[in-house]
């Protein structure tokens, strides 16, 4: 069947019922997936406390679930067109469903690592399916619209995860983070077997039939898997300095390696890497990459500097993020519109500019005396131009694309923004360690005991705490506490403003490669300038 033919099916092609409908029923689905890759985070305490599981333990609760969501990202496209879209998607659906359920009522950790890995690759497909579906309902003019909608769930959601994720455990309990996803996922189900058709050019595909790439497979299970676990627990076992991750990157190194060559020269790949010869595809990919790391840092890194630093609770420091969730709410409509009557190229260069005068400001207001009110100001400010991002990102990497790949666009591009989350993260934890000890090495200068400045402060603080009551000895070592403590706090605040200014100057350097995408027609009916 000729690109052609599939897609002149796919211009007639359109769904039975509202694509509008259609689009509520699979942003549901994704927003309870990606709910679940943020809801379980400070819930890890009451896990391991109720199962009897140390702290170190207990994170696996989150890795076994982003290592298996990992692995099946980058192949849903491929599993998709070999079973069927309507069928991967319900069965994705209902794994996860069934698994959540299977977590709430977990009676050991190891019974709960081996269901949250199923609810991970149950919810690997929900992502990209709910996008390549949004993409294939609605005409190319009005897509942008449609991936507003699924923009909601995929920005939105990480922000409230950990807010009600402590909610739920602290008035409730860990289990019931599971459990709601029971209602939630039984009813989708109903409503995407009601509503949700597969287009003809995927059951010509189906009917062509697909060889099954056993080596491709192996190597992206083995690749993915050891690379998400590194990312994970890299820094808490400090790097290069344990086997256990030196092994893990170079079997990460060789797998990746070998898949991308052997992937480009299959017949029949699972992951498509021939679609990265297109620069446009290429730049949007490394975009949506960078868009993760971007939002994932952003996510850690405030309610993080709150709590350790400004002695803030988990559910203050959440409200602090819960206007930005807000700002992005009511904004991803709008950037919908705007799509449809501003090349996406150019609200992609606004987005990265928003974005980077946000973290560089962030590293102007950041300091040990900030207010809520200024956190709160500063959350929103960098949520400006992640709104302007997603949409248009996701637009760009479908121009030139033949309608019978759309599944695996939708998967790769899922998957970049899932592996930028994760490196995010990773990011944010070292840099903070590693910073904090440069800052700290810096500052201890200034309290040498020859420095006459230090001097004063300890005698000064030594006779507040004698006055207090203390003897002198020990005043005079709870004032040298003091100023250490200060020290500690001040090197840690340090090392954040420096991951701002890290955050800025990437998101400058995305701001430059924005205008080497490729040029669309607003409202033209999915027309691309050819340059």
């Amino acid at each position: 069947m000729s690109s052609a033919t599939l897609t002149l099916d796919q211009d007639v092609w359109r769904p039975r019922f509202n694509p509008w409908l259609i689009a509520v029923v699979v942003a549901l689905a994704a927003f309870m997936e990606v709910l679940d890759t943020s809801i379980a985070n400070v819930a890890l305490p009451y896990i391991g406390g109720n199962l009897g599981a140390s702290n170190d333990e207990s994170t696996w609760v989150l890795t076994s679930y982003l290592v298996s969501n990992a692995i099946v990202l980058p192949i849903s496209g491929w599993l998709a067109g070999r079973f069927g879209r309507k069928r991967f998607f319900m069965t994705c659906l209902g794994m996860f469903t069934i698994s959540s359920f299977l977590c709430g009522f977990a009676p050991s950790l190891n019974l709960l690592l081996l269901f949250r890995i199923l609810q991970g690759a149950g919810g690997g497909g929900l992502q990209p399916m709910a996008q390549a579906i949004l993409a294939d309902s609605f005409p190319p003019e009005q897509r942008g619209l449609a991936f507003a909608v699924y923009g909601i769930t995929a920005v939105t959601a990480p922000t409230i995860g950990p807010t009600l994720g402590g909610w739920i455990t602290f008035n409730y309990s860990w289990r019931w983070i599971f459990f709601i996803n029971l209602p939630v996922g039984l009813l989708t189900l109903l409503l995407v077997r009601r509503f949700v058709d597969d287009p003809p050019y995927l059951a010509k595909i189906k009917a062509a039939g697909v060889k099954l790439d056993y080596i491709g497979i192996a190597l992206l299970a083995l690749g993915v898997g050891a690379l998400q676990i590194l990312l994970d627990k890299g820094q808490e076992d400090d790097w290069f300095g344990s086997n256990f991750i030196t092994t893990l990157i170079v079997i990460a190194a060789v797998c990746l390696i070998g898949l991308v060559i052997w992937e480009w020269f299959h017949k029949t790949p699972i992951i498509d890497v021939r679609m990265f010869k297109d620069f446009n595809f290429a730049s949007s990919n490394l975009m949506m990459f960078m868009l993760g790391i971007v939002l994932f840092s952003s996510l850690v890194v405030l309610p993080l500097f709150l709590q350790t630093l400004l002695g803030y609770t988990s559910q203050v420091a959440g409200l602090a993020l819960s206007a930005g969730g807000l700002v992005l709410l009511f904004e991803q409509p709008l950037i919908g519109q705007l799509t449809t009557k501003v090349q996406a190229r150019r609200l992609i260069a606004f987005g990265w500019l928003s974005l980077a005068a946000a973290m560089f400001y962030s590293t102007q207001r950041i300091d040990l005396q900030i207010s809520f009110v200024t956190a709160t100001v500063l959350r929103v400010t960098q949520v400006i131009g992640l709104g302007f991002l997603f949409v248009p990102i996701s637009l760009v990497a479908y121009i030139g694309i033949a309608p019978e790949k759309n599944n695996s666009v939708a998967g790769i591009i899922n998957f970049m923004r899932n592996m930028g989350s994760s490196v995010g993260t990773s990011m944010v934890t070292t840099l903070l360690a590693r910073r904090s000890e440069l800052h700290q090495n810096r500052l201890v200068e200034f309290t040498r005991t020859d420095s006459f400045s230090f001097q004063n402060s300890v005698n000064g603080l030594t006779h507040q705490f004698a006055a207090s009551g203390l003897g002198a000895h020990e005043a005079q070592g709870t004032a040298v506490a003091t100023i250490y403590q200060a020290l500690l706090a001040q090197s840690a605040a340090l090392a954040y403003i420096d991951i701002f200014m890290v955050l800025a100057v990437a998101s400058a350097i995305m701001f430059v490669l924005s205008f080497a995408l490729r040029k669309n027609d607003p409202g033209g009916g999915g027309r691309f300038h050819a340059e």
